[in-house]
């Protein structure tokens, strides 16, 4: 649609690509716990997470301006990648080193207004039920941008890339843009629901469904895994060493998790 749209002045749309992504684990001990916490701070640490996000900028064909990244204590990692849609001459966008880490320094006023419209973030959230031996890793990444490139090319390669237990992705389309002849245009492309952008072998590994607000251009899908096989939320174990009685608590345990997470509710008295 948007090719056959002579526009007046620059694509002023902006689209949002919002991702909760779910890694679920049970370990029993404490110590159990504080390993797999530290496991997970370690496999998404802000320099990791700048690879993966920089591959995003690649995907969608946005130039990367500016990279702030940021490790918590005890936990948890930020990232914020600047972006533009058009090239930007290298002196307007700092040096490689610059690019590259956290930047406390002032960057051109020209490109910063430009950036307020494009960018790409995450926010790792590790935490852990205080007494059912349940840990949760949650990543939230926003690919936010202005103009013709579009954040759903980034779409599949995030899911593969981080395989969660649970996504919860936001679509939404804000503002409008003018053709020629000052007709508004509040969305330049089709879209029935986000399911339509997912690759056939993601679709199939996983039960989804859609909350879509169609008038206000916000389309939302939940997905969890399908299939279940418990030494895939085990921890430092394996579930043959565990007696039956109790691989069945654990079970219940996990499959409750994740059902309270895609539902996005309390859910009490669960049983598998």
């Amino acid at each position: 649609m948007e090719d056959r749209i002579k526009l007046y002045g620059f694509n002023n749309l902006t689209k949002s690509l919002c991702f909760n992504f779910y890694d679920i684990c049970y370990a029993q001990s404490l110590v159990e716990r504080r390993e797999y916490i530290k496991y997970i701070d370690d496999e998404y640490s802000a320099d990791r997470v700048t690879s993966i996000l920089s591959d995003v900028a690649d995907i969608i064909g946005a130039t990367v301006l500016n990279v702030a990244k940021q490790d918590y204590e005890p936990q948890g990692a930020s990232v914020t990648i600047l972006i533009a849609e058009e090239p930007v001459p290298p002196e307007l966008r700092g040096s490689e080193s610059e690019r590259g880490q956290a930047v406390p320094g002032p960057i051109p006023d020209t490109v910063v207004g430009h950036l307020d419209k494009s960018h790409i973030t995450v926010h790792t959230y590790p935490e852990q039920h205080p007494d059912n031996g349940i840990s949760t890793f949650r990543a939230d990444i926003d690919v936010s941008t202005c103009g013709r490139i579009s954040p759903l090319r980034a779409l599949n390669y995030l899911l593969h890339r981080f395989n969660p237990d649970i996504a919860c992705i936001d679509y939404r389309v804000r503002g409008f843009t003018r053709d020629v002849e000052g007709n508004k245009y509040f969305i330049d492309h089709e879209i029935n629901s986000i399911q339509d952008f997912i690759s056939k072998d993601t679709r199939y590994r996983y039960n989804m469904y859609d909350v879509n607000v169609y008038q206000e251009n916000l389309f939302c899908t939940r997905m969890m895994l399908r299939d279940f096989e418990l030494d895939d939320y085990l921890f430092h174990v394996s579930a043959e060493d565990i007696r039956p009685s109790k691989r069945k608590i654990i079970t219940d345990k996990i499959k409750s998790e994740m059902l309270e997470i895609f539902s996005g509710r309390n859910l009490r008295g669960f049983t598998g």
